[in-house]
Order: structure tokens, then C-alpha cells, then sequence
């Protein structure tokens, strides 16, 4: 479900009013409604150092120094509201231990279309089997032949067939593990994004609040309000 949390024209000739917002809130908000745009640090060169600068770079170095962040950009005939790009730009830094420039393009992909990662929400694994035919009675599960047996039929012995049915599951627990596992890494990515705004302070027209979406929804017991 994507928010539509326009900031602009929240300064007067008073004090601004900040917006409060929580991390996810204000990451739909930059790349679903101001449309901000990723700079992620170049590649390095032979001699060890990037090859330019990002804008995550600059901002980090403004906040050392103490110095103003620019106003807003125009792109293509759009205006980008600052705040936005300083969200951006922390996206941009995510360590490569929370997945880098991956999970940087994650986040924002997911931000933008207002989305949370498929935790695969009430799967179980389930026995089912490998494949179905129809035909005019219904369907019916594929047998197949496992092996023989000797059996007394109509007074004879006979050789007959024994057949079985191979069954997989669906979804497995891997499937199941691999999907809440990347949930993880999101809430960890955007956790990091949380406190990299809250530290640099950057942020003039949005406050982030203290909530975050359930780490581990599908236990009904993670922290924070489930999106």
C-alpha cells in the first residue's frame, strides 16, 4: 500500500513543523512519492580509492563538518525534496554486511512500490503429489510402478503390480526459511537506514519515529507494528 506523504510546502515563516514518519513510511515517501534516486558509490580503481564521490559521500562529509545540505534537485522537470535525497543517500551506504548494493536496490525497489517482502505468510509445508492427470471420473493423482508381488487371484497366482504415488512438498521448509530470512534482512537494512538518519540528523521537514514493522510476523511476537 503506497502513502501519499507529500512534504512540500510544510515550511512557513515559522518554525517548520516536522512530519513524524516511521522508517518505512519515509522510505515509500522518498522513492514512491518524490521519486528519489539511488547513487550508489562507484566500483574502485586500481590504485584502491572510488572513482568519484556519491552523494552519500557528501552528505556524510556535511555532517561532519557542520556544514548545509543542499535544497532539493530538478530532474527531467521534477523537483526532489531534500529530505528525500538525504534518505537516499543513507540507502545508498548500506554495508556490504546487510548485502551493500543489493539489498540498497531491494529496499528502495520495495519502497517505491510500497511493498513489504513476502514472508510467505501462513505457509506449512504440505504433502502433495508430484503430478495429476484428469480424466472422467476427476482428477487423480499420478502412480507409478514401485515394484511386484505374488497374489492369489480368482484361485491363481499371479504377478501383480504395486504402484505408489510420489508426493513432494509444497512449499518446503526451505522455501519457507529462505523467504523469512530475506524478510530478516530487510528489517535489518531498513534498522540500519533508521539509526544512519537518526545520527547523521539531516533530515529537515521529516521525523522518524520509533516504529518499526514486526521482525518475525509470522510469530505474532516481533517488536514493533506489523505493515
Amino acid at each position: 500500500m503506497k502513502h501519499d506523504q507529500s512534504l512540500h510546502g510544510c515550511s512557513g515563516a515559522g518554525a517548520r513543523a516536522k512530519r513524524s514518519l516511521s522508517v518505512q513510511q519515509a522510505l515509500e515517501w522518498a522513492f514512491g512519492v518524490e521519486k528519489a534516486q539511488l547513487e550508489l558509490p562507484e566500483p574502485e580503481t586500481d590504485g584502491g580509492e572510488p572513482q568519484s564521490f556519491g552523494l552519500q559521500h557528501v552528505l556524510a562529509q556535511r555532517a561532519v563538518l557542520g556544514t548545509a545540505v543542499d535544497g532539493g534537485r530538478y530532474k527531467l522537470g521534477s523537483y526532489t525534496h531534500p529530505d528525500a535525497e538525504v534518505i537516499a543517500a543513507i540507502v545508498a551506504g548500506l554495508p556490504d554486511s546487510l548485502g551493500g548494493k543489493r539489498m540498497a536496490i531491494r529496499v528502495a525497489e520495495l519502497a517505491r512500490a510500497g511493498m513489504t517482502p513476502d514472508w510467505m505468510p501462513g505457509a506449512v509445508p504440505r504433502c502433495v503429489p508430484v503430478a495429476m492427470k484428469r480424466n472422467r471420473h476427476g482428477d487423480r493423482a499420478v502412480s507409478e510402478v514401485v515394484g511386484t508381488e505374488r497374489a492369489l487371484v480368482d484361485g491363481k497366482w499371479r504377478s501383480v503390480e504395486v504402484r505408489a504415488c510420489p508426493v513432494r512438498f509444497s512449499p518446503d521448509r526451505r522455501q519457507i526459511d529462505s523467504a523469512r530470512q530475506s524478510y530478516e534482512d530487510w528489517w535489518q537494512a531498513l534498522d540500519w537506514v533508521r539509526d544512519g538518519l537518526s545520527t547523521v540528523g539531516l533530515l529537515r521537514d521529516v521525523k522518524l519515529s520509533e516504529t518499526m514493522p514486526s521482525l518475525q510476523p509470522w510469530t505474532r511476537r516481533g517488536p514493533g507494528v506489523h505493515r
